[in-house]
């Protein structure tokens, strides 16, 4: 059950390391750059998961789900584009809307998966994996939504990670 922490890490670590800086009275980072690289981060692990352990994930799915690795690869993919467009100011904001789209139709396989006891990450626990699973799931949309979704007035919102 190490996955949901890694994943945790990743997605609050540089935010909270700037916070940390600042903090410390040493130079802080905006915290916007460093909520969206930690997001950033967080789709490179989530997706290389995808190429490193297939097979487990495909079988998250059902039996009856065609082309269960091919799925899975194209889901892969799909997860490291939208990585790339957090990076991006132009395109953070479809990448972060793709993000939490794919959040929402992923879920599923997760239910799945710890309903019938699969053993990929977590879900090998069964239904109460969930209680673990589901807060991190709208804890990762949240976060989307706050740093990357939202609609902001101030001039600093839109400016790139450099």
């Amino acid at each position: 059950m190490t996955t949901p922490i890694i994943m945790l890490v990743l997605m609050t670590g540089p935010f909270l390391a700037t916070r940390l800086s600042g903090a410390l009275g040493l130079r802080r980072f905006d915290d916007q750059r460093a909520a969206v690289l930690g997001l950033g981060f967080l789709f490179v692990f989530t997706a290389t998961g995808h190429f490193l352990q297939t097979e487990p994930m495909a079988a998250m799915l059902p039996s009856d789900v065609p082309a269960r690795i091919l799925l899975v690869q194209i889901t892969g993919v799909l997860e490291f584009a939208i990585a790339v467009g957090f990076f991006f100011p132009a395109t953070r904001r479809h990448a972060g809307w793709a993000a939490l789209v794919a959040l929402i139709l992923f879920f599923p396989a997760n239910v799945y998966a710890a309903v019938n006891r699969i053993p990929m990450g977590g879900h090998a626990w069964g239904p109460i994996y969930l209680l673990v699973r589901t807060p991190l799931q709208i804890a990762i949309m949240a976060w989307i939504y706050w740093f990357v979704v939202r609609r902001r007035n101030d001039v600093g919102a839109s400016s790139g990670l450099a």
